[in-house]
């Protein structure tokens, strides 16, 4: 009796170590694919020169002011922006040296924002020779944001609570998230912009 009790378990034993070695050569083999494929989409995707960050900034606490500007100051290709107020002469000369270095810069902004307020920019831009949009489908065209070089291997979004005046920075309580390297998110916001821009209406100068 001890002798087929002691039979039962070397059987038992040996039949739990093949099936632990069969599943760990699937696994193997699983890894091996997976990586494989990993490295396949990684050789296909383009390679991006930005690591992927997001940086939170806390107005009127942290300088989001400086941080935005530092952005479209380093852009090299586009930058679109959706703007519900666009007062801030600092950011205003900032998107006309943009424009006058070469890069593309359009602009979109709430239309009623931009009738009631003396102090917005939009005719500055537009005179400088940027291709500004007023969009009056919505309530509030809410939106506060800019994609910088979309579609590059080095993308930038802004976006948050922020709005692009000198208040925003100095007398209120804000938040602005600064998107790096985001290749998909910043894709998303660009086909976004496009999708505002169709709807909106060229601003007309006086």
């Amino acid at each position: 009796m001890i002798g087929r009790q002691h039979r039962l378990w070397r059987w038992l034993t040996a039949a739990s170590l093949l099936a632990a070695s069969a599943a760990s050569a699937a696994s193997a083999v699983a890894a091996a694919e997976t990586s494989g494929s990993a490295a396949h989409a990684c050789a296909e995707a383009p390679q991006s020169t930005t690591p992927a960050a997001i940086e939170v900034y806390f107005p009127p606490w942290d300088d989001a002011e400086h941080r935005l500007l530092d952005v479209l100051n380093h852009a090299r290709h586009q930058i679109l922006v959706q703007a519900f107020l666009l007062t801030s002469r600092d950011i205003a000369v900032a998107l006309i040296a943009a424009h006058q270095r070469g890069i593309e810069v359009r602009v979109l902004a709430d239309a009623k924002q931009h009738a009631e307020n003396p102090l917005s920019q939009l005719p500055s831009l537009a005179r400088a020779g940027i291709p500004v949009w007023l969009e009056d489908r919505y309530r509030n065209a809410h939106n506060k944001v800019m994609i910088v070089d979309a579609g590059s291997p080095a993308p930038v979004v802004l976006t948050g609570s922020y709005n692009f005046t000198r208040s925003a920075q100095r007398l209120n309580a804000e938040n602005l998230l600064i998107i790096r390297g985001q290749a998909a998110v910043a894709g998303q916001y660009a086909e976004n912009w496009k999708r505002h821009r169709i709807a909106a209406t060229p601003l007309a100068l006086p």
